[in-house]
């Protein structure tokens, strides 16, 4: 789940070595935090939060297959 966040967001970045993902355990649920350079936060989340639901959408079809549960935040 890691690497594909950071697969996706290095895409999407004018700063990909500034994209870091830290991954965590809350509960039953696995937390994704994605924090990349505050110019490039725009990029990430795009207009309206299209880009970061589209990243979302996949994370969770990628979750699901694996029968577990995830959430992305994104933090500068």
């Amino acid at each position: 789940m890691k690497e594909l966040v950071e697969t996706i967001a290095r895409a999407l970045v004018d700063y990909p070595d500034n994209v870091d993902v830290e991954e965590r355990q809350q509960d039953n649920t696995l937390v994704l935090t994605l924090s990349v350079h505050e110019s490039d936060m725009g990029k990430v989340i795009g207009k309206q939060g299209r880009i970061a639901n589209a990243i979302r959408s996949v994370l969770y079809a990628s979750a699901s297959h694996q029968k577990k549960r995830v959430r992305l935040d994104i933090v500068e």
